[in-house]
C-alpha cells in the first residue's frame, strides 16, 4: 500500500455502480463508436453545463486539437504560458504559433489588458485557460475577440462544475474543452469533452472525432480518432453520481488548510469565491521565500522526503519548455508575472484520497518548516 500523498489522486465513485455498468458493457459487446453510455454521458454533461452540445473525446488534448481544427484556426493564437504544456502543444502540433501572454497576478489567468498588444494580422484566436476552476475575465476577452474578428476558445480542464457570473463554465466563447483525466476532479479514467452552443461547430466536431464519417461508409472531410470508449463513459457516469460528495470533501479540506496555514509568514493559500459554484479541486499556495525563511523548492523537497508529494505548477512555464524555449528564447522578457509566479507557487494534496488526519499531518510539516 502506497502511503504517499499525491496531488491529483483520483476521486472514485461507487465500485458497485461502476462494475454494474461494466458488466452491462460486457453483455452488450458495444465497446466504442458512440455507445449508449457515451451518449448518456454527453447528455448528462450538456444538462449540467447548460449547453446545447457536449462532444465526448478520448482525452482533452485531442479535444483541443479537434476544436482548434474545427474552428479553422491558423497562423497565431494568443494564450498564457502559465498552463499545462498540452495547451500550447495542441497548437504547435498543427503548425499554429502559440503567442504567450502574461497573467494577472491575482487570478493567475490570462491578463486581458496584455492581449491586444499581441494581436497581429496572423492572429486567428485567443485561448484562455480557467486555472484552478476560476474563470478568466470572459467578458473582456470576448470584447477583444469581437473587435478583432477572432475566435475565442477556452481550456477548461480545471473548471468542471464551476460557474462565473451565474453561468456555468462551458458555454463561453466559441467552445470550451474539459479534461476528465484520472487526476481531475471528475474522471473518466481518461477522457474529455468539447462543449459549445454552436450547432454547426458541434457537427464538425462530431465528424472530425470519427475520421470525417457522415454515414456508414461515407467520409466527407478530414478527421481522426478522438472517440471516448464505453468503459470511460461508465466511469464518468459513476463519478458524476458522487459529484456533491467530492465537492463537499474538497471544500472542507480547503477551509481546513486555510485555517491551519493562513497565519504563517510569507505563505498565502489561494482563496475561492464561494458565491457561485466551485469544485475546490486545487489547494494553491504562494510562498515568499524571503519572508518565510525557506524557498519554495526547498519546502517542496522537504515535503517529498516525508511522503507529501506537493507539486510545482506550472513550472517553469510553457515558454521555458521545448520546443518553445528554442523557438522563442526571449519570450520571458514579456512575461514578468509568469516568471515570478512559477518560482513561488505549489499545490498540496486534497480530494477523497486524503483523510483529515493526512491533511493535519501536511499542515504540521509545513508549520515546522515555515518560521
Amino acid at each position: 500500500m502506497n502511503d504517499k500523498l499525491y496531488v491529483g489522486r483520483p476521486n472514485i465513485g461507487s465500485r458497485e455502480a461502476f462494475l454494474a455498468r461494466v458488466n452491462d458493457i460486457y453483455d452488450r459487446r458495444w465497446l466504442s463508436n458512440d455507445g449508449p453510455y457515451v451518449l448518456e454521458f454527453e447528455a448528462a454533461m450538456s444538462r449540467l453545463l447548460d449547453v446545447r452540445h457536449c462532444v465526448a473525446m478520448c482525452n482533452a488534448t485531442v479535444g483541443l486539437e479537434i476544436a482548434i481544427r474545427a474552428l479553422g484556426l491558423t497562423g497565431e493564437v494568443i494564450l498564457p504560458s502559465f498552463t499545462f504544456i498540452a495547451t500550447a502543444h495542441a497548437l504547435q502540433w498543427q503548425q499554429i504559433t502559440p503567442v504567450f501572454c502574461d497573467i494577472d497576478p491575482l487570478t493567475h489567468n490570462i491578463d486581458p489588458s496584455k492581449v491586444e498588444a499581441l494581436i497581429t494580422p496572423r492572429t486567428t484566436a485567443i485561448m484562455g485557460v480557467h486555472l484552478w476552476g476560476r474563470a478568466c475575465n470572459v467578458e473582456a476577452l470576448q470584447q477583444i475577440a469581437d473587435r478583432h474578428g477572432l475566435k475565442l476558445l477556452f481550456d477548461a480542464a480545471h473548471a468542471f462544475a464551476c460557474s462565473d457570473g451565474g453561468r456555468m463554465i462551458g458555454g463561453f466563447g466559441d467552445a470550451e474543452v474539459f479534461s476528465f483525466h484520472a487526476t481531475k476532479f471528475i474522471n473518466t479514467l481518461e477522457g474529455g469533452i468539447v462543449s459549445t452552443n454552436n450547432d454547426d461547430l458541434a457537427l464538425r466536431l462530431r465528424r472530425m472525432k470519427n475520421f470525417g464519417f457522415t454515414g456508414y461508409d461515407q467520409v466527407e472531410s478530414i478527421g481522426t480518432n478522438g472517440k471516448m470508449n464505453e468503459v470511460s463513459a461508465a466511469m464518468g457516469l459513476t463519478n458524476l453520481e458522487s459529484l456533491d460528495e467530492f465537492i463537499d470533501i474538497n471544500r472542507a479540506h480547503y477551509h481546513r488548510y486555510r485555517e491551519r496555514l493562513s497565519d504563517l509568514p510569507g505563505l498565502t493559500v489561494m482563496s475561492y469565491d464561494e458565491t457561485g459554484k466551485c469544485n475546490f479541486q486545487y489547494i494553491v499556495v504562494e510562498l515568499d521565500s524571503e519572508i518565510a525563511g525557506i524557498s519554495r523548492d526547498e519546502l517542496v523537497r522537504r515535503l517529498h522526503e516525508q511522503g507529501v508529494i506537493a507539486r510545482r505548477y506550472f513550472f517553469p512555464g510553457c515558454h521555458r519548455m521545448e520546443p518553445y524555449l528554442s523557438l522563442y528564447p526571449e519570450a520571458g522578457r514579456n512575461l514578468p508575472e509568469t516568471e515570478r509566479l512559477v518560482q513561488r507557487l505549489f499545490c498540496l494534496p486534497t480530494g477523497s484520497g486524503v483523510s483529515v488526519a493526512d491533511l493535519e499531518r501536511v499542515c504540521d510539516i509545513i508549520r515546522g518548516l515555515v518560521k
